[in-house]
């Protein structure tokens, strides 16, 4: 099989745990790209806080494509469209807030390159440090929060919000997809809405197939590219479920493993004779 394209979640993924791209693994993806090999970053994160990341591989150069909002927006690097969208309603973002009152979680969502909470979170600190967008402390959520946006998070510790999601993947079933991008962060977005089905989107307008495409994730938002993708690849520092089922497990994202995958699937296509 041909590999066409990979796809490339951020966090203990293809980025080490202080953020950084290692120097193997972006030679071997500048590498993969100038045999047109088309590179897709998919992450839960905002456009915003994935932008430097494009940058660093020269993603507009080539051609190649962001998934942001865990595949809420698809935008082209080269040309700046954003190819598909998808939003929460007000109404929707308000009935969320009233439901993390009700299990004694936080909340945030994004307006105007701002994380929004109505106090003060740790998680909502992460998240900040993940994105470079600033927290905004507002008086009222539902009053700042005044149009559509592309997503929330409820945020908690992992084991009470293994239960939360649980319960709200039951309770909104049909209306809104609830998953977890960490433990500490469940992601609301309209339903239907995953990094699997956002590619599938991306693919089709391409000419390119499933079979020809690679994914590599570490966690639950992962799931659906892994298991859609020709070659799903799941990090050493995965959760033993997500390793199960994927076709193939890297080395962790301290250990090059984005690289490693780059090098055996994609490169050494090239130099066979």
């Amino acid at each position: 099989m041909t590999y066409k394209m990979i796809v490339l979640d951020l966090d203990d993924t293809l980025l080490r745990d202080d953020q950084s791209i290692s120097p193997r693994t972006k030679e071997a993806l500048l590498l993969a790209q100038q045999e047109g090999v088309k590179v897709v970053l998919a992450s839960g994160r905002p456009t915003y806080g994935m932008k430097w990341v494009a940058e660093e591989l020269e993603l507009a150069r080539y051609g190649s494509y962001i998934l942001s909002f865990n595949g809420s927006k698809v935008i082209n690097c080269e040309t700046g469209e954003e190819l598909y969208s998808r939003t929460l309603s007000t109404e929707s973002l308000h009935r969320l807030y009233d439901i993390s009152k009700r299990e004694d979680v936080g909340i945030l969502t994004y307006m105007d390159d701002a994380i929004i909470v109505e106090e003060e979170n740790e998680f909502a600190d992460i998240e900040a440090k993940l994105t470079g967008l600033p927290v905004k402390i507002v008086p009222s959520f539902k009053e700042a929060v005044d149009r559509p946006a592309v997503k929330a998070l409820m945020l908690k510790d992992a084991e009470r919000l293994a239960e939360v999601e649980k319960q709200l993947q039951e309770e909104l079933d049909g209306e809104l997809s609830a998953m977890r991008s960490k433990p500490f962060f469940l992601e609301l977005t309209e339903p239907g809405v995953t990094k699997g089905a956002s590619l599938d989107r991306l693919i089709n307008t391409m000419g390119i197939t499933a079979e020809e495409v690679i994914a590599v994730g570490d966690s639950y938002n992962d799931l659906t590219m892994l298991e859609f993708a020709g070659l799903g690849v799941a990090m050493g520092n995965a959760p033993d479920d997500i390793k199960e089922v994927a076709d193939y497990v890297a080395p962790s994202n301290m250990e090059d493993g984005v690289a490693e995958v780059v090098e055996k699937f994609l490169l050494k296509q090239f130099t066979q004779v």
